[in-house]
Parts: C-alpha cells; structure tokens; sequence
C-alpha cells in the first residue's frame, strides 16, 4: 500500500510539472517570449548571488564548528612529535586552496549574474590576452612549487627510518579480518623472524620458533608506548588492504598483504596528559551517559585509539584498539608483567621444536634460581631462627635434574644443572652436602628405595667425577617415605620423584 501510494504521488507531481510548463509556455506566447526570457534570467541571477553568499557563509561557519573534531585544532591538537609538520602542511595547503576556493566560486556566481543576457546586452570577443596567460600560468606555477617543496620537506622529515644505533622501540602490528594483532619484543628488544608457511590457529603470525629472537615475543591487547620514546612500527597484511591509523598522532599508513610498511613517531603527550587538556573545553565536561548523571565526564573517558582507515569488510569497526600513551616508569611496570607468547601457548607443545630440550635462557634463569637459594641458605644462616626454618632452607631441590624412566641413569638436559651444583661447591669450598633421592609410592617400597639410592649415587658419582672432594658428598635414598604432595594424582607423583641436596656443613 505504501509503495502504491508513493507511485501514484510521483505520477501526481509529473503531471503537476507538465501542466506548469504548459503554463508558462502560454503565459510566454502572451507577454513575449524575450521579455519572459529576460525575466527570468534577471531572476535566476538575483537567485546565484543569494545562493553564493548563503554557501560561503555556511561554508565558513561549519568549517568553524567542525574544525575542532575534524581539522585538528583546539582540543585535538597533534599529540606527537612529527605531528605539527603535518598540521602546519595542511594549514599552508587550506590557506591556498581556500583563497582560490573563495574567489573562483566569487566570480563564477558574479559573472552569471553581472553578464546575465538581456535585450541591450552584447558579447565582447577577446582572442588573446598575453598578461592574463601570464598571470594565470605564473601564480599557480609559483604556489604549486612552494607547495611541493614543502610537502617533499615534510615527507622526508616524518618518513625518516631511524639511523643504526638510535634509542627505539620497534613493534609489529598485523592487521587481519576484523582486529590489529601487536606483537612486542622481549627483553632482546628484537622482534623474531616470521615465515607466512606456520601460520596456525596456535600460531597466528607465523613466528619461527626454532630462532630464540622470538622466544621472549609476546602479544598485549592494547597498545602501550612510553612518552618520549622513538617508536617504529613494522606494519603488515595477513588478507585484504587495511590501514594502520593514530588519529591523534597523525599516522596513517597502508597495511598491504605481501608488502611490509612501516611508520616511526615519538608520543608526546600521556593518556592523562590529553584528558587534562580535554577538561579545559565545555563540550567535553558532559556526562559521557546523557541518561546516567553519574557516569564520568567526557574527558574522563576519553582514551587513544588505533584504528583502520580502510573499509576492509562489515565489521571493519571492530578493529579499534585502545592505544595508552604512559611516563617510562609505568611503561616498565607493565612490561613487567607481560608473558612471553611462546613460553605460554608454544612451549613443550606438539608444535615446539624444542620439547623436551632446555633452552639457553631457561638454563640460565635455573643456574641463577640455584645460585640464589644456595647464597640465601648461606647468608642466611647467622640471622636467628628456628631450626626447622635453617633446615628448609638448607634444603634445596634440583628441580632439572631428571633420569630415564624407571632408572638411574640421568638424562642428558640434567647435565647443566648438575654442572650448576659443581660450579657452586667448588665457590664453597667449606661447604659439604648429603644428596637425597625420592621417589612416589608406585610398585614396590623396597623396589623405590633402591632406586632412590641408586638415584642419590649417580648425583654424587657425577659430582666426584668433575673433580668434587668425595668426603665432602652424602648420597641416601628415601624412596617413597618423604612425599611432599599427595600420590593420588599424576601432578602429586611428579612431584614426590625428585633429588635435592641438604647443605650439611660451611
């Protein structure tokens, strides 16, 4: 019924036209079709001066309105380093376009009014005009070429790479259907290598886990950068064409598939900083929840963001990303807190290439574990104490040292932390340890403690072996005696088996 009533309502208003044009048609043939005709183009002159001035002044007043959400100004001034060459560039660029702007739509309303046809009228013919070529050749030729010297100025500054050795934070953010996914460099401060062929579900960017780069990888939520501090992003495409977006900062660059982008910038401005300045403005001193009075101001609210400046699908808004711009020392708390990737989702899983194998770093934090309980229980030992407390912490657990199942003979990853325990004795060498052996309860007691024994002397043969004093070594076996957990679950069992080494004397 409503598609009717539209159909019949436009019909209507073509036979309305009609009959008018038949109108003035008749009324033409009447009054005289040159007086009609001048009529009107007086008219329609009277109506391009009113529709001119009507368009410059709401031009001028929605640039004014909109120039502190739109064009940069006020309140979203650029928040980093690189960001007011861009500001004053486009300033510079507006300035230009906007005079041409105002004066090209000027005369060309004017001109259809002043030299508007009428009976007395008559057209001057100029075939040649050698100053006005000039003229109109010279001026743009001048401010074009201003205008590209600047801007080629501006590109070289802002899409400078950083110089070898300079002071930098380099991140990597993939752009994919619909999310940002960012990866951060650990502790070596370089991110790891990357090969598009191990794309998984475990491993969404394709990292090469047998390079050790990318063992201290790891891939925050949100986007955390230090004031101050030079950061490089390495932008990249896993599908289709994205656009890797800083509204605040002024950085805007392609994310393309198969080719690697990259834009550097240095924030200036913290989150709290921004809100600061935002609080200074009445439109931002609002309740962000118009229907909540005590939902928190605008400014409050208000947080970085990192989006995507192409439409890359139907849900191309989901990319948005919190981005948090903090002083160093917070950016260190947080970085703190993060967990290597690998450590938590690859490591001993089907898809690591180093199951079952001791890292180089994993060695190192085990040598510096073992190093620090030693030092502790030695230190330790002249503050007073129960004497339960000395012996627990005299008590001390090698945790890396593992055998064949069912057997004594040690694995070949146990080798560094055994080497571990001989570089300890051999920088005390007052002291003397008695090495336990244990077991859980599975299969027969007297079957463990025999095992446990011969466990405990295979600890103490090695030590003697790499030149540790043999008076100084205890080995007993205790079996299934001395459980430190349950022996009801396969992770309380695991547990129970261990060796540890009591220091008995210094």
């Amino acid at each position: 019924m409503t598609a009717l009533i539209i159909g019949l309502s436009i019909l209507l208003l073509v036979i309305v036209i009609l009959q008018i044009s038949k109108l003035t048609d008749l009324y033409a043939r009447i009054r005289g079709e040159e007086e009609v005709e001048e009529r009107l183009n007086r008219n329609q002159g009277n109506a391009m001066m009113l529709f001119l001035v009507g368009f410059l002044v709401l031009c001028f007043l929605s640039a004014g309105w909109w120039k502190n959400y739109m064009l940069g100004y006020g309140p979203h001034e650029s928040a980093s380093a690189h960001g007011s060459i861009l500001d004053g560039l486009f300033d510079t660029t507006l300035l230009f376009t906007g005079i041409v702007f105002v004066i090209t739509h000027i005369a060309l309303f004017y001109f259809s009014w002043r030299y508007k046809k009428t009976k007395t009228s008559k057209a001057t013919h100029w075939s040649h005009n050698n100053t006005l070529e000039i003229v109109w050749s010279a001026i743009p030729a001048v401010v074009m070429t201003y205008l590209v010297i600047k801007g080629l100025l501006a590109w070289n500054t802002v899409m400078a790479d950083v110089k070898p050795g300079e002071d930098h934070i380099e991140i990597e953010a993939t752009g994919y259907q619909f999310a940002w996914h960012l990866r951060y460099p650990g502790e070596d401060g370089i991110l790891g290598p990357r090969d598009f062929t191990k794309i998984s579900a475990s491993n969404p960017l394709g990292q090469v886990w047998e390079d050790p780069l990318n063992y201290d990888d790891f891939h925050p939520d949100e986007l955390w950068l230090p004031v101050g501090k030079k950061v490089r992003v390495r932008i990249i495409a896993r599908d289709v064409l994205h656009n890797f977006y800083l509204p605040h900062f002024r950085v805007k660059m392609d994310a393309v598939p198969g080719l690697p982008t990259y834009f550097v910038f240095t924030p200036e401005k913290t989150t709290e900083d921004y809100r600061n300045e935002l609080r200074n403005y009445p439109e931002y001193n609002v309740p962000k929840d118009p229907t909540d009075p005590d939902s928190k101001m605008l400014w409050e609210e208000f947080n970085y963001e990192l989006a995507c400046a192409e439409l890359c699908g139907k849900s191309h808004y989901s990319m948005r990303r919190i981005v948090r711009i903090v002083t160093q020392e917070e950016y260190d708390a947080w970085l703190a807190k993060q967990q290597s990737y690998y450590q938590t989702t690859i490591r001993n899983t089907d898809e690591d290439p180093n199951k079952g194998k001791l890292l180089g770093y994993e060695i190192e934090n085990n040598r510096e574990a073992l190093n620090l309980a030693v030092d502790k229980a030695l230190v330790d030992a002249g503050i007073p104490m129960t004497a339960e407390e000395k012996a627990a912490l005299r008590l001390i657990r090698l945790d890396f040292v593992d055998f064949e199942t069912g057997s004594y003979r040690l694995t070949s990853q146990s080798s560094s932390q055994a080497d571990d325990l001989v570089s300890i004795l051999n920088r005390y060498p007052d002291i003397s340890i008695e090495i336990e052996g244990h077991t859980d309860n599975t299969g027969d007691e007297s079957d463990n403690k025999v095992l446990s024994q011969q466990r405990a002397d295979a600890i103490k043969t090695y030590l003697i072996d790499k030149g540790i004093d043999a008076a100084r070594l205890k080995a007993i076996g205790f079996g299934s005696s001395q459980p430190v957990e349950t022996n009801d679950t396969d992770e309380g069992r695991q547990k129970n088996r261990r060796v540890q080494f009591r220091i008995i004397s210094n």
